[in-house]
């Protein structure tokens, strides 16, 4: 039997489905049918939720201020995450939406209440949940990987398969939280690429590193195109390693008065007058031989 197929539309009648945003909406409800696995939607008073440390430190306030006001108007949509620990709730997901409420003076609130988890589970929980929501800061970003690091001890592999980012990234982002406190807080307040702060760590210790340093911490140095033109005429360095500068090679530094021609002959003369074995003189002329040779150089 032959197939029949629907008639021809013209471009104007046909219907644009977007994929790569239909895509997104069914990982982002399969990631949160994973999360919220065994909790409990219910009803609690802001004033009862704890807010600790979270992953995010870094809230844009317009943001917040439009949130709150499309809450004000529409409710809440997106429920908070929180978890249970006798009567006390912990935030686990969702400050900005919490900083949102309280700034109109909400209440109470829906949320998804998690029992019985681990601090190392609620910490990937939190991690993967800020990631997916709103672009987290790759300081806040290495921050939570290093935080959750040293509350598991896992590897680096461990790390990935938890919270399912790439081993080079976690890498790097561990080697960004592991930076001076001062220079991560500028690379937030400027907006600094990341590179910028990873090339700058890979730098020798010396004058141009402090000075790139300065400028980082001014806000003067924020592109890594910046940097490439501060590095042009210094040594190439890659990110994540130190630099391994080609420094001349010094030439063997002789006793004061003594030249070369008098040293070789002296050693000449020395091996002739010692009672040696063939083996140790053979060896010994070697060494003389290869001494003339770096000397001539």
């Amino acid at each position: 039997m032959a197939k029949t197929f629907a008639p021809r539309k013209s471009k104007r009648e046909r219907k644009t489905i977007n994929l790569s945003e239909k895509l997104g909406k069914d990982l982002f409800k399969k990631a949160d049918d994973k999360l919220l696995k065994g909790a409990r939607l219910v009803e609690v008073a802001l004033k009862d939720v704890f807010v600790k440390e979270q992953v995010r430190t870094k809230f844009n306030d317009n943001s917040i201020k439009e949130l709150a006001a499309n809450i004000k108007s529409n409710g809440l949509i997106q429920p908070l995450v929180v978890h249970r620990d006798g009567t006390k709730f912990t935030l686990i997901c969702g400050e900005r939406r919490f900083r949102a409420m309280t700034s109109i003076e909400m209440e109470k609130a829906p949320c998804f209440v998690l029992e019985g988890k681990t601090e190392q589970e609620l910490m990937a929980i939190q991690f993967s949940e800020n990631s997916a929501r709103e672009a987290l800061h790759y300081i806040d970003k290495g921050d939570g990987i290093y935080n959750y690091q040293k509350a598991t001890k896992a590897s680096e592999r461990k790390i990935t398969q938890a919270l399912g980012i790439s081993k080079s990234e976690v890498h790097r982002s561990l080697m960004i939280a592991r930076m001076p406190k001062k220079i991560k807080e500028a690379a937030k307040i400027y907006d600094i690429e990341k590179y910028v702060l990873l090339e700058w760590d890979a730098l020798d210790r010396g004058k141009l590193k402090t000075e790139v340093q300065k400028k980082i911490l001014s806000g003067e140095l924020t592109k890594r195109s910046h940097l490439r033109n501060i590095l042009k005429n210094g040594p190439v360095v890659n990110a994540g390693r130190k630099s391994a500068a080609k420094r001349p090679k010094k030439k063997p530094v002789l006793p004061p008065g003594l030249t070369a021609n008098a040293f070789l002959k002296a050693m000449k003369s020395k091996t002739k007058d010692l009672d040696l074995d063939a083996d140790t003189l053979k060896a010994i002329k070697a060494l003389v031989k290869e001494t003339s040779e770096v000397l001539d150089n």
